[in-house]
Order: structure tokens, then sequence, then C-alpha cells
């Protein structure tokens, strides 16, 4: 038994529940040995973790060098594009280090300077993108990461559609999927520069500020986004859900059925208030581009206001949190009931060349999913609180817009 076989293993065995459980147990089980055998060549799990972190930080930089991503002595012109493409390629190639990567090392806060570090030091300059970025797009300081983000949702979409880890996708399944995320951080939602210049921002801001203070909260709910925002949704007890709310955890078990149930009827009460307040807001306009605003911005007022939630809420940057499993497998699409209140599924959207299809009901869905999800990586990355109004615009022209809205 290698040092190689027990990180390949660790990779499948984990990988198959997004490393929900890490137990050695199941690397030990995938490798067909007992687990004091393993032990001899592992300190602990944390060891073992730290490990694959750096097999894929190896594997990732040998992969974008081999593809000419640039070095850090290089001072030639970088192209975004390729260097997405050549991102994007290795994670729809690698299932097990895009699971990886997406749930272990993209969920800490710092996680994106923390990574161009890395790859730095492995020969990858991939902070090139930034200054690219700076010299075509204007220098915004979540441009790089907000692509990334998208470059992200989208794999894990494509993976998940696929169900990459039993059934590896073609190569030509893979070039169509690239072309379309591609085609999405160019150019957004299809709106044009025109059809977004003419909003008024402050105004519509306006009709949305200090007006979350309306909704009233559940006590008992309260204490359970209190604990899942102390640790973790997978940490949280439902003995620090009782002692937060003054329940015996006997007693709790006659509200939820059980821990799972309890995380559940968290988050669909909670994201039925964001739709319900975000519906309200997108009611100020007719017009659909205000509208769109409207939406994504009363979504950020809301979570703005609960910073508890906020951090509960992070569970979607790495989706881990898996309602479609269960007695809900059959009827649920994507972890969400298919009663869930509409959005943005209604806002008009440009058809797309890469073959992603935005005029059906489920497709219609992600675009929500896509929101939502660079909404929380927006308000993540300091904390919520500090986020501006004018990141909150930042985001929106890049969803409506892409990239290709900002090129000067």
């Amino acid at each position: 038994m290698t040092k190689t076989e027990i990180l390949k293993a660790a990779f499948t065995a984990w990988g198959r529940e997004l490393y929900l459980n890490t137990s050695l147990t199941q690397v030990a089980r995938e490798l067909g040995v007992s687990k004091p055998a393993l032990y001899r060549h592992i300190k602990n799990k944390d060891d073992l973790l730290d490990a694959m972190a750096g097999q894929f930080l190896d594997e990732f930089a040998a992969f974008l060098r081999e593809h000419n991503a640039p070095h850090p002595q290089d001072d030639s012109e970088v192209d975004i594009f390729s260097l997405i493409r050549i991102t994007a390629e290795y994670f729809a190639q690698n299932v097990n280090m895009f699971f990886f990567s997406f749930v272990r090392l993209y969920k800490r806060r710092n996680c994106s300077e923390s990574l161009m570090e890395a790859l730095q030091s492995r020969g990858v300059d991939f902070a090139a993108i930034q200054r690219q970025l700076a010299q075509k797009y204007g220098l915004h300081p979540h441009m790089r990461h907000i692509i990334f983000m998208t470059l992200t949702f989208f794999m894990a979409v494509f993976h998940n559609q696929h169900k990459s880890l039993e059934n590896p996708p073609s190569k030509k399944t893979i070039s169509k999927k690239i072309d379309m995320i591609i085609e999405i951080i160019e150019r957004g939602l299809g709106y044009t520069s025109i059809e977004i210049r003419t909003l008024d921002y402050k105004a519509l801001e306006t009709r949305v500020e200090g007006t979350v203070v309306n909704i009233k909260d559940s006590p008992l709910l309260k204490a359970v986004v209190e604990a899942v925002a102390e640790a973790g949704p997978w940490e949280a007890s439902m003995e620090q859900v009782a002692r937060r709310s003054g329940l015996s955890k006997s007693s709790l078990y006659g509200h939820f059925k059980s821990k799972h149930d309890m995380l559940r009827q968290l988050f669909i009460t909670e994201f039925l208030q964001i739709v319900d307040f975000a519906v309200q807001g997108m009611g100020h306009s007719a017009v659909p581009q205000e509208r769109v605003y409207l939406g994504i911005f009363s979504i950020a007022e809301y979570l703005r206001s609960r910073p508890d939630f906020l951090v509960a809420m992070d569970w979607i940057r790495t989706r881990r949190l898996d309602f479609s499993k269960g007695e809900h497998k059959q009827d649920w699409e994507d972890g969400l009931p298919p009663d869930f209140p509409k959005l943005f599924e209604d806002i008009e959207i440009k058809p797309f060349s890469g073959g992603e299809r935005f005029d059906d009901e489920k497709g219609r869905r992600r675009i929500t999913h896509w929101i939502l999800f660079l909404i929380i990586n927006i308000l993540m990355l300091s904390g919520g609180k500090e986020v501006k109004n004018e990141d909150i615009r930042f985001l929106y022209r890049f969803l409506t817009l892409g990239i290709g809205g900002f090129a000067s």
C-alpha cells in the first residue's frame, strides 16, 4: 500500500458523499485493509486531508503549466478566456479533484488569495488574470473571484447532471459545456450596455432599503440559525439548539424529526422569506432590467441585515446540504421542491449558442440558483455587512452583461 494508493482511495471514498463524512474507516474499506494498517502510513485524518490538498495543487499546477498557463517570470499578455478554458477543462476531466477543491478549499473566506499563492509557488502565475482583468475590464477586487465562482457553479451543475463520478463525460460533452461557461462569463444573461446604462441604481435601492425589519422570526428557528452560524450546518447539534431555545432536547423532537429535518425546515423557511422579500422588491418596477436589479438588491439587503443566517446560508457555495436525498428524492429537483416560488425565471434571457437550455423550467431555475450563489459569494467575502451597494451593482452588471460589459 503506497501513499498514492491511499490518496486515490480518499478522493474516491470521501468524494462520493461530497466530504460530508471524512472517516478513515471509509478509506480503509476502499483499500481493503484494516484501519490500524492505514495508521502505519498516515498520522490522522487531518494529515491525509493536507496530503490531498498538496496533491490537488501539484496536479492542477502541472496541468496548467502543460497547457501554457503564465509563468511568474513571463510578462507577456495573458489570454483570459484561454486560462478560463484550461481551468474548466481540468475540472471537467478530474471530477474527484473538482469536488475536493470545491468543498474543502473554496469554502474559506480568503481561499482565493491562498490558492493563488500556492500556485505561484508551483510555477503558475494564476494571479496574472487579475492584472489582465484590470487592464481590459477595469479593476474591481471581486472580478476574478466572481468569474471563478461562475465557472465553479456551472461545472458543479455539469457533474451533477452527468453523474460524472460513475460516468466520466466524453471530450465532446466537456467541450460543449466549456463553450457555454465561457459564453456566460463573457456576456452574462445577454443584455446590452444600453439597456443597463439607463438604470438609476440609487433610486431603486431606496425603494428596498430599511424594509427588512418588517420580517418576523420564529424564536425556535432563530435558535437554529444561531447554532448553525456558530458551529456550521454539520457540527450544529440538537443540544445547542435546545440550549438556545430554552427547550429540552426531547421537546425539540416534537418540532423536528431529526437534525436533517431541522436544517431542512430552517433553509426552506428562510428561502421562502428571501423570495417573498425579493418579489416585493421586484414589484416596484415593470421594467425587466430594473426588476432584475431590485431582486438581486433585495436578496443582498435581506442577507446583509441577517448576518447569522448569511453564515448559515454559506452552505450553498458548496451545495453540501443535499435536500434531494431521502424521502424527497423523487419529488425535488436541484434540492428544491417543485412548488418553490419563482423569482428570476420570468426575466428575459438571450439564447446561448453554447447549448445550455435556459428556455425550459429546469434551466431557468438554474439561473435563480446561479444568482443566489454569486450573491452569497460576494457577501461572504467580507462577512456581509462591509459589502457596499457598489459591490451589488458590480455583481448585477456581471450577471446581465458578463465581463464584456466592463470592456474599456
